[in-house]
């Protein structure tokens, strides 16, 4: 009997361990992001400080992408031209900023096609998700642009290459209305081919 008291006590000692561990692994403070990734706050900042605080929608543009697309491991501040009748044509010039990476020069060119007419000029920011390496960017992202997301002159568009994420935030001046299919190619030096 003596021996069966023993056995339960440990074992309740060990229970109570086991408790007292899952519970202060509950309470433990967890980091908000993995490192290499960015926050929502660091990428509003940053946002805010490149397109000035006249972008008033920036902050729920960069919070609707973060809802689809979780954090980024980097992200892209640039100027962009671009212009189309039916066929368009758009050029670009920026800087990757990581944390793991430090900072590159990107250039972007592409061609599109649709139901798209006029021309802009614009300022963008490109949140960055699933880089695997700075090698990795520099390729052809495909995608649908228009106004899939507007807020307060504000546009959010998606492209992809591989398992490479972009996500283009653009606000600037100009007219342009339609919708187009097209890429855009990421490349280490400027050039005037789009394709």
């Amino acid at each position: 009997m003596r021996l069966v008291r023993l056995s339960a006590n440990a074992g309740g000692r060990l229970l109570a361990a086991a408790l007292f561990a899952i519970a202060a692994l509950a309470l433990a403070p967890r980091p908000s992001h993995a490192a290499g990734e960015y926050s929502v706050q660091e990428i509003v900042d940053a946002g805010h400080g490149f397109f000035g605080e006249a972008s008033g929608g920036l902050a729920k543009v960069i919070e609707k992408a973060f809802q689809q697309y979780g954090l980024p491991n980097g992200y892209i501040l640039g100027q962009e031209g671009s212009g189309a009748f039916v066929a368009g044509l758009t050029y670009g010039e920026g800087t990757l900023y990581t944390k793991n990476a430090g900072q590159h020069d990107v250039f972007w060119q592409g061609p599109s096609l649709g139901i798209d007419y006029g021309g802009n000029g614009t300022r963008a920011m490109m949140l960055v998700y699933d880089l695997p390496s700075i090698e990795s960017l520099y390729a052809r992202y495909g995608g649908v642009s228009g106004s899939a997301y507007v807020v307060a002159g504000v546009g959010m568009t998606v492209l992809k290459s591989s398992n490479v994420v972009l996500v283009p935030i653009r606000t600037g001046i100009g007219a342009r209305l339609g919708v187009n299919v097209g890429y855009l190619k990421l490349t280490r030096q400027p050039t005037w081919n789009p394709f």
